[in-house]
């Protein structure tokens, strides 16, 4: 039961932090960081119990799975289940949320007992995204999410924060409601081909649907995932979120959330509507190139330092677009690096914006020079996170963002050598981040404190991970390898009778040759031992 554990204890945590914090205002803070890191060490106990079962490629197997009844008069099961991907994305989850409560500890907040209960719902439904194979409990976690962001922007932000929420709102709402789409178009045509009317994910994995219409189905689904990542040209909702949401609800937004996306790709375009993906992936690859070159222009443009953050992390989600839909194994191993390691450093980022806001009470880089000769720990670590987005070798980043290029260099040469201008693009817009804030003139009065003893323990621990995954990064492709396994060779039946030529074109040899073998029979064949040959 270990799965529904993990939920339930944030999500009772919650509701008691609601309940205690209208009269014992520290109460929710301490209930929040004990349930993560409960979860954490839950998480990670089974990750070191099960590490010899995490790389093994045979039948594909989840390593947990938790299938309860729930409504079976529609074919909704409370089914939840876990493989190396999912753990990998809760152990970052918690691993997070728990150092964003500690960071923002002596932060002083009305009404805080609600303001962790919405904190810790969304941190629910987010670790139930990662763990829902029912497609309607996944989109029921999905839209978990919706509400509590949506009240921690509008309370507790700057001074532009309804608007920015209601931003956030339809946006995210419009992507979800793309989602439902999908996945009830999946949905009846399983009932209809089979008389069987089903969520079930390891069912719908079977499911023949007409070639148009599962094109439909893919673009709808595809936008959706999109909208919450989010790629351009649906973006344009992360900044004013970013900068208007309080320390915490930025970190879950550009750190956190972007996770769901990405993962809901790798775990439900990709194996139940295969050929669809397959279709509009030269799109997908176009719209990651424009996302690495345009957030870069506009990163360097910024002044709002939350911001800047905000357009640094489209930027490099083009990156992992790319490695997502040249579906190539190693570029694929560099996606799954990406999601932690750039919500390591985007996280830290963001705890520096917080840490120079309560010193200075301003957001806006061009005020904050000279920053090193007052707090010289704050500007040290402040250079290591930057030269982690930045991607210097020997961090985590780098590697993750040079698998993803050496993987697709081959299928896209034209995407990648564009992407790499990227690279050079976010080391212009870092260092001039870093120099405004931390050298030049100092631009304020007072001199400040530098870290205290909190602060340079949460520092310190997201910097491990950095440097840790930058030098020993096998245990995390270990870990990834037999989902990586399932999204190349998608245990599915074949989906639309026929491969069409233009699909045949795009399904290329040199990153999906098992692919191409069975589309040029005209079909699509798997079963849950692997891409026949």
């Amino acid at each position: 039961m270990i799965l529904i554990a993990l939920i339930s204890i944030l999500l009772v945590a919650g509701i008691v932090s609601w309940i205690v914090g209208i009269r014992y205002a520290s109460m929710p803070r301490w209930l929040t960081l004990g349930a993560l890191i409960l979860d954490l060490i839950l998480s990670l106990a089974y990750w070191a119990a099960n590490s010899g079962q995490l790389n093994f490629s045979g039948s594909g197997n989840w390593l947990v799975e938790t299938n309860l009844n729930w409504i079976p008069q529609l074919g909704v099961n409370f089914h939840l289940a876990m493989d190396g991907l999912s753990l990998l994305m809760i152990v970052t989850t918690f691993f997070i949320g728990a150092l964003t409560v500690i960071a923002t500890w002596n932060q002083k907040l009305e009404r805080p007992g609600f303001f962790f209960f919405n904190l810790l719902l969304i941190l629910t439904g987010l670790t139930g995204v990662f763990l829902a194979i029912d497609l309607f409990l996944f989109y029921f976690f999905w839209e978990l999410m919706l509400i509590p962001m949506y009240f921690i922007i509008s309370l507790w932000g700057g001074e532009n924060r309804r608007p920015a929420a209601f931003k956030f709102f339809l946006f995210t709402q419009a992507g979800g409601l793309l989602l439902l789409l999908s996945f009830l178009g999946i949905y009846f045509m399983h009932g209809i081909n089979t008389g069987i009317y089903t969520f079930d994910y390891n069912q719908l994995l079977k499911t023949l649907i007409n070639p148009d219409l599962a094109l439909w189905l893919g673009i709808a689904m595809s936008i959706g995932f999109l909208i919450k990542i989010p790629l351009v040209p649906f973006h344009t909702w992360l900044p004013d979120a970013n900068a208007q949401a309080p320390v915490a609800g930025s970190i879950v937004l550009a750190g956190l959330m972007w996770n769901s996306g990405i993962y809901g790709i790798m775990r439900f375009l990709f194996p139940l509507l295969p050929v669809a993906a397959q279709t509009i992936s030269p799109v997908a690859l176009v719209l990651g190139v424009i996302a690495i070159l345009y957030g870069a222009k506009l990163a360097f443009a910024q002044t709002n330092l939350k911001r800047l953050v905000a357009y640094s992390s489209i930027s490099h989600i083009g990156f992992v677009i790319i490695g997502l839909f040249v579906y190539d194994g190693i570029a694929l191993q560099g996606v799954v690096m990406q999601m932690i390691t750039h919500t390591i450093s985007t996280a830290a980022l963001l705890i520096m914006a917080g840490e120079l806001f309560e010193r200075l009470q301003i957001h806006d880089i061009t005020d904050m020079g000279g920053i090193w000769s007052d707090a010289p720990r704050l500007g040290s670590y402040g250079l290591i996170f930057t030269m982690a987005t930045v991607g210097l070798p020997g961090l985590g980043n780098f590697i993750a963002e040079f698998l993803v290029l050496l993987g697709s260099f081959k299928s896209a040469t034209t995407i990648t050598v564009l992407a790499s201008i990227g690279m050079i693009a976010s080391s212009i817009y870092a260092l001039r981040m870093l120099q405004k804030i931390a050298y030049g003139k100092k631009q304020y009065q007072s001199n400040i404190k530098d870290l205290s003893l909190r602060e340079k323990f949460v520092t310190a621990l997201l910097v491990i991970p950095i440097v840790w995954l930058g030098l020993f990064p096998q245990p995390i492709f270990d870990s990834a390898q037999q989902s990586i396994e399932k999204i190349l060779n998608p245990t599915i039946e074949m989906q639309t009778g026929a491969t069409s030529k233009a699909n045949q074109k795009m399904m290329k040899p040199d990153n999906f040759s098992s692919r191409q073998k069975n589309a040029e029979m005209g079909i699509l064949t798997n079963d849950t031992k692997g891409v026949k040959r």
